[in-house]
């Protein structure tokens, strides 16, 4: 372990991409809390900043713009980013409960995930309605909605509940970008709209709804929503192809069901530490968090300024120094956007009118957003190990002083493994969360007391076998295990084998016990996950303890001598197909260098979760000659390893073969793999590379692969219906990339096209 590095003692989970939470891992990646393991939760990869909304909807701001990339912002911070919606809370075994996938463990957690309005008690708002949060839902629809109006579909009429300054920003802008050609109503059950604002501010604005031709409807409260229209209380009916719902906000109910006490709304009652009052260790800030004796109006305001306290706070507690209060202001200046590029500043009786009140409110926006696209330069050699943070110094009485002098005198060899109470501890939960389920399958074969993995051969069969290693490319260890788990049986699959069972090796970092627990169930729980939906077995391995997460599997499965697929058997007058996009490796060199979108990394990651096992067996049914998985050489260095020995020659049309979203970018840039070099020598197999070196896929032929797709050919006359068979069992990028003709220069097999 280097000088500079403690192993890590204490794990912080972080609920929600908020604005508080995006500032505090801005702060921490500059600062980073010394021998502490930080993860970010969120449901999203992009996070709104709802100061620009407005302006996006408008048409001012494009999405990027207004949206801070967490996955990019927790590379910089060398934080892990799970993206997963959380449902709940235990606060007795202090584990985040996960929609889908095991819970994670921490010491401390923070919770930043805003608020929604409240419309559930309204009959027919939760089914024809549009909450104004979550936001992407909300983009989402008024996204379908301008691509109509362009279209030259604009709607008749929309209706916008709820009267302060969200719902009258949102009237005003909606109409703007639908170039005033939809009637608007705004529906208050007030008797004035933003009430919360002097006079002066509400007459500016009831002025600009009347000039937008905005129908205002005061006093009247939405009982009932329909497909078409809303009834009030008074009997008013309001025609209304599309509703949005802009009223007060409310919280998610999982915070208070999990025991934290909360105020008579359900917010989180924090101290002026931004603790919980009933549980210290757990944070709050934002939206969902309520200050006792200091009540706040839910804005964005708050949440920004809670970022630099919240941080200072969590480092605190996690040192056990003491924490320090933090005031809130009791009165801060709004500007709020006219969509006509003028706002009004409002604040208590100052309201004033101009484009220069629009020209301040976008150079705050933007100097705030600039903090998550613009950030220091990163040593690219540098490995970036979310599990093992930078540290200086530590002080004589540190707790962590003692753990790290263990971890600089730790045995190698067969010592170096992880502690056997550690790891019959994660396999008894592993086994636990697996009762009942088809994971249960997976561990049947599991047993510890023996030293190796006995089971037979079927009669008839042969034994497949194959091995894979990765560091960790995921920060998140069940996510990065899944992908891993993947990858490796993509080997028999290729060439047609039904996978029985895995042994795994697992390097987890050092620390202390129950963080090196918990890195090995989250591990060994995507492995399991992995292999339920094959029906493989788990059936043992190895446990090591290193500088970062990693994971190799040996996998054997079995098949019938006359099934076995080979790379060669290539036949002239045959296709060939490609099931899945490439892109992966310049996309993960991007990412290290924080030059990748996160909504890009998150299409990727939606592909590498997706095996080969239906397509092997639509390929086969297809009558394929020879068959292989695209992965470390890259799509022509496989290409070569099946057309040499095949004998034939190879038609490539370049601009048939699919890419990951984002990957053309990030190559054109010069942003490749570490192994892309030598994967171009490949290039030598081509006859006639020079013209196509500026073709924008070129270079994503020598692209190494994680858990790429099926290379194969089929006779030509079964081409089309592989690729729809294909197509519906979800590869939807499968395609046909080239022909096979008889071969004219073994030596350069592939012609581009």
């Amino acid at each position: 372990m280097n000088a500079d590095k403690t192993p890590i003692a204490h794990q912080v989970v972080l609920v929600g991409g908020g604005h508080s939470h995006a500032l505090l891992l801005r702060m921490h990646g500059m600062n980073p809390w010394p021998g502490v393991d930080v993860t970010l939760v969120s449901d999203v990869t992009h996070a709104p900043y709802s100061g620009m909304l407005p302006g996006y909807i408008a048409g001012y701001y494009d999405y990027d713009e207004v949206h801070i990339d967490l996955r990019r912002l927790c590379q910089f911070a060398q934080v892990r980013f799970i993206q997963s919606p959380v449902t709940g809370l235990d606060l007795r075994e202090q584990r985040v409960q996960l929609q889908g996938r095991p819970s994670l463990r921490f010491d401390s957690a923070s919770i930043n995930i805003g608020s929604t309005p409240q419309m559930l008690q309204v009959p027919g708002a939760a089914e024809w309605a549009t909450p104004s949060k979550p936001v992407p839902a909300l983009l989402d629809h008024w996204h379908t909605i301008v691509t109509e109006h362009d279209a030259g579909r604009t709607p008749k009429n929309l209706a916008i509940v709820g009267g302060g300054a969200g719902g009258v920003e949102m009237a005003l802008c909606m109409h703007q970008r639908l170039d005033r050609k939809a009637d608007i109503h705004l529906i208050h059950k007030g008797t004035e709209i933003l009430s919360t604002h002097n006079r002066r501010v509400r007459r500016h604005f009831n002025r600009f709804l009347q000039e937008h031709g905005v129908h205002t409807h005061l006093g009247e409260e939405v009982v009932e929503v329909h497909h078409k229209n809303v009834r009030c209380a008074s009997g008013k009916t309001i025609d209304a192809d599309h509703t949005f719902w802009v009223t007060q906000a409310g919280p998610a109910a999982w915070p208070s069901e999990a025991g934290l006490q909360c105020d008579d709304t359900g917010f989180v009652l924090v101290s002026d530490t931004l603790q919980s009052i009933s549980h210290p260790n757990v944070f709050a800030a934002g939206d969902i968090a309520s200050m006792q004796g200091q009540p706040r109006p839910k804005s964005g305001v708050f949440a920004v300024r809670q970022g630099a306290p919240l941080f200072d706070n969590i480092g605190a507690l996690v040192k056990n120094e003491p924490l320090h209060p933090y005031n809130p202001q009791r009165e801060f200046l709004s500007l709020i956007g006219t969509a006509t590029r003028s706002a009004v500043a409002s604040r208590r009786w100052l309201a004033h009118e101009s484009p220069l009140m629009w020209k301040l409110k976008d150079r705050i926006d933007r100097q705030f957003m600039r903090k998550f696209s613009e950030f220091p330069e990163m040593d690219t050699n540098k490995t970036l190990s979310p599990e093992i943070a930078n540290i200086q110094t530590l002080k004589r009485d540190d707790p962590l002083l003692d753990l790290k002098r263990r971890a600089e005198m730790r045995c190698l060899g067969c010592a170096a493994k992880v502690g056997g109470s550690i790891l019959r501890s994660a396999l008894l939960r592993i086994r636990s969360q697996a009762k009942g389920t088809p994971s249960e399958r997976v561990l049947s074969q599991l047993d510890d007391s023996d030293d190796a993995a006995v089971f037979p051969v079927p009669a008839g069969q042969h034994l497949v076998q194959t091995v894979d290693y990765m560091p960790a490319l995921l920060s998140d260890p069940y996510l990065f295990a899944r992908v891993t788990s993947i990858h490796c049986l993509s080997d028999l699959f290729a060439m047609g084998a039904k996978p029985y069972g895995v042994l795994v090796q697992a390097q987890v970092p050092f620390g202390a016990d129950a963080i090196i627990e918990e890195q090995l169930f989250q591990m060994l729980s995507g492995v399991v996950d992995a292999l339920a939906k094959h029906n493989a077995y788990l059936l043992g391995g190895h446990t090591a303890e290193g500088e970062q997460l990693a994971l190799g599997i040996t996998c054997n499965g079995f098949m019938t001598p006359q099934e076995v697929l080979h790379k060669q058997g290539m036949r002239p007058g045959e296709r060939l197909i490609l099931t899945k996009p490439i892109g992966t490796g310049t996309l993960f060199a991007g990412e290290m260098r924080l030059k990748t979108r996160g909504a890009d990394m998150e299409k990727a990651v939606n592909h590498l979760l997706v095996d080969n096992e239906a397509a092997s067996n639509i390929l086969q049914n297809h009558g394929a000659s020879a068959c292989t998985d695209v992965t470390g050489f890259g799509l022509l260095g496989h290409l070569l390893e099946m057309a040499k020995p095949s004998k034939v020659a190879i038609q490539l049309n370049l601009a048939s073969i699919p890419t990951l979203s984002g990957a053309k970018s990030t190559a054109s840039a010069g942003i490749l793999s570490s192994i892309h070099t030598q994967n171009r020598m490949a290039s030598e197999g081509v006859t006639n590379p020079a013209g196509y070196v500026s073709h924008p896929t070129y270079p994503l032929l020598f692209d190494p692969q994680t858990s790429g797709g099926l290379l194969a050919s089929v006779p030509a006359n079964q081409s089309e219906s592989c690729v729809q068979l294909l197509k519906k069992a979800g590869y939807h990028c499968a395609t046909c990339i080239g022909d096979i003709h008889k071969a004219a220069d073994l030596e350069q097999p592939v012609t581009l096209q």
